[in-house]
């Protein structure tokens, strides 16, 4: 009986490291020590193992599929309209070129990177994604090092070397609080997204400066982790606070449906005696009574940009960022006058 030919399995078992980090020292890919890649091809040497032609013929070839990995409950991430239509915004740029979306749900940023290294070290996917930024981020620093193309979708403040797709969410909310401000309001909370987030971070900051520029004292903001039942709490102690706030603005629309009906519940007319404003714009936003006030933006081009920018990075190596249009307020039957 012939002996069985080596493969990649049995030089990992012998290094003690993976298949993934196999694969880079092999095909010479950043990713493992100079120490570890020496160790594995002396091993791959010692073993007699031999590349297969047909697979390192694949290996040239393109994934024609990139990936995006999202740190989110699978079942938030269901009920949350935002990712849905930037999904959707991807997938009409490569569907027409036959290049498929590798989607992973994962628990932390840590896995999400490791489901990164490991689509690039099997040649599964020309490039990723990356959405959520936060303060730190490893991710950015590891993709990175991996020489992998890759499109940050946030701002550029927090994508280092990555190239970014962003949109300015200063300008929106200072729409926003200068149109409730008009309105009469003087109390104005926000119920917020995650706090590790950088786009939660820098509402958070613009927030504090335009409070201040309007004379409206110091920022209420309460954190959550963007689901229906943490919006609802925040709108609770917000509602219950001997300061009542006369309006709030939630940093997506789940929250402030949820918010809407805690402040029914409770018997308050909205939008008599509490304004409400939604951040991202859905169907949920118009089909509520009354219809929710919301910071409207076209989230599917917004994936477009992303999808078409990432393209151009895999085909020539590079491309510049891209600044999507900001949000446009749109008024509604959820904000008027505070009542006297």
């Amino acid at each position: 009986m012939s002996k069985q030919r080596p493969t990649i399995a049995d030089i990992a078992r012998r290094a003690g490291v993976s298949k993934v980090a196999v694969s880079y020292a092999l095909n010479d890919r950043p990713g493992v020590s100079p120490a570890t890649r020496a160790a594995i091809k002396a091993i791959a040497q010692e073993i007699g193992w031999r590349p297969n032609s047909a697979a390192r013929a694949l290996t040239h070839a393109r994934a024609d599929a990139v990936g995006l990995a999202l740190c989110r409950p699978a079942r938030l991430l269901g009920m949350e309209p935002f990712f849905m239509e930037l999904i959707s915004g991807i997938e009409s740029e490569l569907s027409p070129r036959g290049c498929a979306l590798l989607l992973q749900v994962v628990n932390d940023p840590a896995q999400e990177l490791e489901v990164y290294r490991r689509w690039w070290g099997e040649g599964r996917v020309d490039g990723v994604f990356l959405a959520d930024l936060r303060s730190p981020d490893p991710r950015i620093e590891g993709v990175a090092e991996l020489g992998m193309p890759a499109v940050a979708i946030g701002h550029p403040s927090a994508a280092g070397p990555l190239t970014p797709v962003w949109s300015d969410d200063s300008g929106a909310l200072r729409d926003t609080l200068a149109y409730l401000t008009a309105l009469g309001h003087r109390s104005i909370a926000r119920v917020a997204g995650l706090p590790d987030l950088i786009h939660t971070q820098l509402r958070d900051r613009a927030q504090g400066e335009i409070c201040a520029e309007l004379g409206l004292g110091e920022p209420v903001v309460i954190h959550t982790d963007y689901s229906g039942g943490e919006g609802a709490h925040a709108t609770r102690q917000l509602i219950s606070s001997p300061q009542r706030s006369t309006a709030i603005i939630y940093d997506n629309d789940i929250m402030a449906v949820a918010g809407l009906s805690v402040a029914q519940e409770m018997g308050l007319d909205v939008p008599g005696d509490l304004s409400l404003v939604a951040w991202d714009d859905s169907q949920l936003s118009r089909v509520v009574r009354p219809p929710l006030t919301a910071l409207s933006r076209d989230i599917p081009a917004y994936g477009s940009h992303a999808a078409r920018t990432l393209l151009a990075l895999v085909t020539h190596g590079a491309a510049p960022g891209f600044e999507d249009a900001a949000a446009r307020l749109v008024p509604r039957g959820s904000t008027a006058p505070p009542r006297r």
